[in-house]
């Protein structure tokens, strides 16, 4: 009688491949190894207090807290497809592992033996959804030699069954092209990895190898980024990179001058995303900052590697004087089928100084309802201009529908132009996704002073020639949203208003032509969840030739020289 874990992947391989395995990008027999021959590095950093919270019956994963009871949390009902997700990628295992202690050590293999001996429930489980599974494959192998220490025959064999069966459930996915999207690239590089760290066939190594690098062919820009514009997502990709290439040359093999070639560049990617506070630019699905993760990907820059300024293929800018930084998303939305996580908001910037944050996007939430993750996601969460109450792309809303979460519409952007002036240096770009509706293009200038002590910007709206245009004026907002930590207070004048950071820096905030309204906003990326925030709003009539001249400008530095930001 075959093992219940083995049972189901054997009809989950006959199914997600419709019967024709022979048809499988991956082609080789993936046999149940023998032993292991090595484990990937663990890139990622732990919190060993997680094993008091199992020790304690408690499991907490995105942003849902369930208790066993002295059950399994296996057995459990989820408390959302999330956490089931979560729990079933065994990522936890590093905390465990960090904790050091014999109880982490018996709680972690018991957990473990407990999935694999697991009866499934039906198909549709997120534990069994291609990146859960390949990550799971991953974490697994991993701490295999964690799990493997002082481990009992029936055990031994347990798991090196139980991640052969999640291999070929694997090879199933790439196969029918069930794995799809970065998806795909997670799946072939943890199959790689199974191929690395067991005595597997040479011709597995082979198949896995092909199917990764054709992968991350499709999936890595030339720049560095990923085709989604996800930043949290070149920055998870790099630290599975960074652990595939040290196994690799732990294994004596040599890595594929793609897989180098793609870490050097996500690294320069990364590094024009940062902000002085260590954060990455909220754009696309970034939300919390993970310096833990950023201080491993930079550890492994590369001595002497340029830096990058002009994204042009992920479609991100930066200009950089005096400790001032401010980083612009100039590009269009990714290809649709790229585009679950990304967000509307197009030509929107972040203004930076030192290790303050001063003007920010909303950013995606860590866990958050699905009305929470919806608005994150609007042009009107953005510091950039807002048309007629509509953002510049059109997001499909969570449902059950295939296109749930996509971007079904989002007019292009023409990519960042930059050149110098006798004020500082310039960024200008132009967004064409208001043209359908309403035949007016976007148009963003940006000037930071050559001492980084003020930036100047101006917003305009220009009509298309042969553009269907209303002729109905139509009114449009430009959002300037405020991280939490900067407090805003409008000037005696009326025309002014000036944002304190808790330096004791001070900036000016004036527009021509528009009084600046304060108005409460919401800071989605904070790590402990939404953060009530301020937002600088400037409202006017939409039509051709309309325009807006704004300066943020430092007019008190920090008290002692010093700042603080914590992204």
């Amino acid at each position: 009688m075959l093992h219940p874990l083995r049972s189901f992947l054997a009809g989950a391989v006959r199914f997600a491949s419709g019967g024709e395995i022979g048809r499988a990008s991956v082609k080789a027999r993936i046999e149940t190894p023998t032993r292991l021959r090595g484990a990937p590095p663990e890139m990622r950093t732990a919190d060993p207090t997680v094993a008091d919270e199992f020790g304690a019956g408690f499991f907490c994963f995105a942003g849902k807290r369930a208790q066993a009871n002295g059950r399994s949390p296996f057995s459990l009902t989820p408390p959302s497809r999330a956490w089931r997700r979560a729990l079933a990628e065994f990522s936890w295992l590093r905390d465990l592992r960090a904790a050091g202690s014999p109880e982490a050590h018996r709680t972690a293999r018991a957990l473990v033996q407990d999935f694999l001996e697991l009866r499934w429930p039906p198909a549709d489980d997120p534990a069994l959804e291609p990146e859960a599974a390949a990550r799971r494959v991953m974490s697994l192998l991993a701490h295999a030699p964690f799990l493997l220490e002082g481990a009992e025959p029936p055990f031994v064999r347990l798991l090196l069954q139980g991640v052969a069966d999640q291999a070929r459930s694997l090879a199933a996915m790439l196969a029918s092209r069930r794995a799809k999207g970065v998806d795909r690239l997670i799946c072939a590089l943890a199959l790689l990895e199974f191929s690395l760290c067991t005595d597997s066939s040479p011709q597995l190594m082979t198949q896995a190898r092909q199917v990764f690098l054709a992968a991350l062919d499709e999936q890595i820009l030339a720049d560095g980024g990923h085709v989604s514009r996800n930043p949290r997502t070149t920055l998870d990709l790099s630290l599975d990179f960074l652990g595939l290439r040290q196994v690799m040359v732990a294994q004596g093999v040599k890595p594929p001058t793609a897989l180098t070639t793609a870490i050097d560049r996500m690294i320069s990617l990364l590094r024009l995303l940062q902000h002085g506070d260590g954060a990455l630019a909220r754009f696309n699905g970034m939300g919390a900052g993970n310096p833990g993760a950023l201080a491993t990907v930079f550890a492994h820059e590369p001595a002497g590697a340029p830096r990058l300024e002009d994204a042009r293929f992920s479609g991100y800018a930066r200009m950089e004087r005096g400790g001032t930084i401010v980083i612009m998303d100039a590009g269009a939305p990714p290809r649709k089928d790229y585009s679950r996580e990304a967000h509307a908001g197009a030509l929107s910037f972040e203004l930076s100084l030192g290790p303050e944050l001063v003007v920010v996007n909303g950013g995606a939430p860590p866990a958050a309802p699905e009305a929470a993750r919806e608005a994150a996601r609007e042009a009107p969460s953005h510091s950039t201009l807002c048309l007629d109450g509509q953002s510049s792309s059109r997001i499909a809303p969570l449902s059950e529908r295939a296109d749930s979460g996509l971007i079904l519409e989002g007019g292009p952007t023409k990519r960042a132009r930059r050149r110098s002036t006798r004020f500082g240096d310039a960024l200008s770009a132009e967004l064409y996704g208001y043209v359908g509706r309403y035949g007016l293009r976007h148009d963003r200038l940006l000037i930071l002073s050559r001492d980084g002590a003020k930036l100047l910007g101006q917003d305009r709206l220009s009509a298309i020639r042969g553009a269907r245009a209303g002729r109905q004026a139509r009114p449009f907002v430009l959002r300037f949203h405020l991280h939490p930590q900067a407090q805003a207070a409008l000037g005696d004048d009326g025309w002014s208003a000036d944002v304190t950071l808790p330096s004791g820096a001070r900036l000016r905030f004036v527009a021509d032509n528009s009084p600046p309204r304060l108005e409460a906003s919401c800071y989605f990326a904070a790590p402990e969840g939404p953060r009530p925030t301020t937002q600088i709003v400037l409202y006017g009539e939409a039509a051709q030739g309309a325009r807006l001249r704004w300066t943020f400008e430092v007019v008190s530095k920090p008290a002692g020289g010093g700042g603080s930001g914590d992204g």
